[in-house]
């Protein structure tokens, strides 16, 4: 009997504050949380796939006591905690490399003293990320990193987002970067191996549509869904039958958002489809890890990149800029 082939669910754990502190919202200053709902959400999902997922954990909240249970919780479901920086700032990019490197070993620090293994597997908050980030990666002994969206619609979503912000704020210094610019079209679907100033790195893309490159991730799932149900699930039928078709093993990425709705996450009404209830996009998610695991044997990144053949496509880091990847 053939083995299935393997595919990835991955969740970036990101927070209600950090929603609202990218959006302007001064409300993030007092750290709303809704951890303690997403997470068993999550959990239970992936428990009745029997998928074990990896989940990128926001240092921040791993020192506060709702995140710190919920990283013993996903470490102890047996998914891999992955890193996903200290302060969760999509400007990334704009770092010294100094600062890149603190970012990255507090949040280490915090994972570890929740209860979870030191993390291997990182991704930019943004899909942020440079050359000096890779580096910085690497000579800490990363295995991968997650952070690209190959797709051309980044300086779209970065646009209507700047348009949904409060009245009179301006968009951060960098947030110009959010989300990628339209080179990103030229990145790689499939995982590759960064050469950087520390060292080879894998990276591992949150897979888009092949040919099209157009998401597939919850979130734009969840778009596709209050236009029709239907359509979010032929959508993904058609992503599905593409990565089969061209041998892309897909990585999913999910968020918290995509088991909540606005009673869940006061102040996030400008976050496109917090309008439908959760209770249908907990249908639709339990709808897009049955579809995968139908075709693949579905595990995390971490043990995705495990099964990744020795010999990758090399890519040089040097030169990639703010959220623009090579």
């Amino acid at each position: 009997m053939m083995e299935r082939p393997v595919a990835s669910v991955s969740i970036d754990l990101d927070n209600l504050w950090s929603y609202l502190k990218t959006h302007g919202d001064s409300a993030w200053e007092s750290w709303p949380s809704f951890l303690a709902r997403a997470v068993p959400r999550l959990l239970d999902l992936l428990g009745e796939q029997d998928i074990t997922a990896t989940v990128f954990v926001v240092g921040a909240d791993a020192v506060r006591d709702d995140g710190a249970e919920a990283v013993r919780a996903i470490a102890a479901g047996g998914h891999e905690v992955g890193n996903h920086s200290f302060h969760h700032e999509p400007w990334l990019h704009l770092y010294s490399v100094s600062q890149m490197e603190d970012e990255v070993a507090r949040a280490e620090e915090a994972i570890v003293a929740a209860g979870a293994a030191r993390p291997v597997g990182f991704r930019g908050p943004g899909y942020s990320v440079t050359d000096d980030l890779l580096a910085v990666l690497a000579r800490r002994g990363y295995r991968y990193d997650a952070s690209t969206l190959p797709t051309w619609i980044g300086p779209i979503a970065r646009a209507v987002h700047n348009r949904s912000m409060p009245r009179g704020t301006r968009p951060a210094k960098g947030q110009e970067d959010l989300f990628g610019g339209f080179s990103r079209v030229r990145s790689p679907i499939r995982p590759y191996r960064w050469d950087t100033d520390g060292g080879p790195i894998v990276e591992l893309p949150v897979t888009t549509m092949p040919f099209a490159r157009v998401p597939i991730h919850g979130s734009y799932l969840v778009q596709l869904y209050q236009v029709a149900p239907w359509l979010a699930r032929a959508y993904l039928d058609a992503a599905l039958r593409l990565c089969r078709t061209t041998g892309t093993a897909p990585s999913m990425l999910l968020h918290p958002t995509d088991v909540l709705d606005r009673h869940d996450a006061p102040g996030m009404d400008f976050f496109p489809g917090m309008g439908v209830p959760a209770a249908e996009k907990i249908v639709l998610v339990r709808s897009v890890l049955d579809r995968m695991s139908r075709h693949y044997d579905v595990v995390g990144t971490g043990r995705q990149v495990d099964q990744l053949p020795t010999l990758l496509p090399v890519v040089t880091a040097r030169g990639a800029t703010a959220g623009r990847n090579r």
